[in-house]
């Protein structure tokens, strides 16, 4: 079976987590129990209290084990008796679809764009140098692709940026920091923003295209040394001040600190102009699957559950908006309102061919 992005079979094995929600509603009550492959990022909504009363109430007793996005498929292929898998992003879901040999349409009950964190100052010099945008009215910042894909091209420094100097920690060469593509799902939806961008805003989709993009994709991978395997970790860095000064997250992992009232500290979050969403895509196997992507989806407390953990549910966006209209940092309640376009992800086959490209071993 074809591995999804070449991943070491160490990072195969599941993470060990595995949970059930408890059945709220009486011996009378008929409760399906629906067992799943959930992307680790997902694991806090699923083991909140809250979630677990909710999908009981609709008969459901949840068994999941979380594993990452990318290795997915390959659980998915040899783990009989599943009910779902419910990976962070399309192309994993797609893959396990041929695998179950699925024809119907995958749901997407909430989704997540990815943006990039940075202290004030930095964001500051960066709108200096017009590769960041602070809209007045909205408070809203934005990110400059194509200036950052021309920066990554020309070698551009931090040390050459108007206004680095009052920052002795900007130092050496302009770069994101993003988790390792070959394991984790955020950091392969950067190669795939990337080579869009770099691609004249087109998606890359056959070998033509990767080798347009390989040199910035490699220049973007080999500046950052040794890679993180989970989006805590990078993110964890910056919280306690350390690390690369631009980190690549999803937009719910800063909105979570926020809604929860942990301290954000002076975080400020900047949308990529043209970015890249989190679809997590159910792939339902089974009945018992539809009925949980169906309450995902459709549910009114499970939605605005979500939204409390930073998600914008698919059929609800306002539920987000809402709760995050005066948290700071600034979110973007609208994303088409901000200006923000979205990337057109490759097949999982070119995604594969890109990250080998990133990683130069191809």
């Amino acid at each position: 079976m074809r591995r999804a992005l070449g991943v070491v079979a160490a990072l195969v094995l599941l993470g060990g987590v595995g949970y059930a929600l408890i059945d709220h509603n009486g011996p009378d009550t008929k409760t399906v129990t629906v067992t799943g492959l959930i992307g680790s990022e997902k694991r806090a909504f699923f083991e909140n209290d809250e979630v677990k009363a909710e999908l009981a109430k609709q008969g459901l007793l949840v068994r999941a084990d979380s594993t990452g996005s990318w290795t997915m498929s390959d659980q998915a292929a040899k783990t009989p008796g599943l009910d779902f898998a419910f990976p962070a992003s399309a192309a994993p879901a797609r893959e396990i679809q041929r695998i179950w040999k699925l024809q119907d349409s995958p749901l997407v009950p909430f989704y997540s764009p990815l943006v990039i964190v940075a202290h004030p100052s930095v964001a500051e010099v960066l709108q200096n140098n017009k590769l960041a945008e602070l809209d007045p009215v909205s408070g809203v910042w934005t990110f400059r692709m194509d200036e950052y894909v021309n920066a990554l091209k020309g070698g551009r420094r931090w040390e050459g940026l108007s206004g680095a100097d009052k920052h002795p920690e900007l130092s050496g060469q302009l770069f994101v920091t993003t988790t390792d593509p070959e394991s984790s799902s955020s950091g392969a939806m950067y190669l795939a923003l990337l080579s869009y961008v770099a691609n004249n805003h087109q998606v890359v989709s056959d070998d033509a295209g990767v080798a347009a993009v390989k040199d910035v994709l490699h220049t973007a991978n080999a500046l950052q040394g040794i890679q993180k395997s989970s989006s805590d970790e990078p993110f964890r860095d910056f919280g306690a001040g350390i690390g690369n000064p631009l980190i690549f997250a999803y937009e719910s992992q800063a909105a979570t600190l926020a809604l929860q009232n942990k301290p954000t500290g002076d975080m400020v979050v900047l949308y990529p102009d043209t970015t890249v969403y989190s679809d997590h895509t159910l792939v339902a196997h089974t009945d018992s699957g539809r009925k949980l992507a169906d309450v995902l989806q459709n549910d009114e407390v499970l939605r605005n559950l979500e939204a409390r953990f930073g998600l914008r549910p698919q059929a609800k966006p306002e539920a987000f908006a809402n709760l995050m209209r005066e948290k700071k940092p600034t979110f973007a309640p609208d994303l088409t309102a901000a200006r923000i376009k979205q990337a057109t992800l490759p097949s999982l086959d070119n995604l594969q061919k890109l990250t080998a490209a990133a990683k130069g071993t191809k």
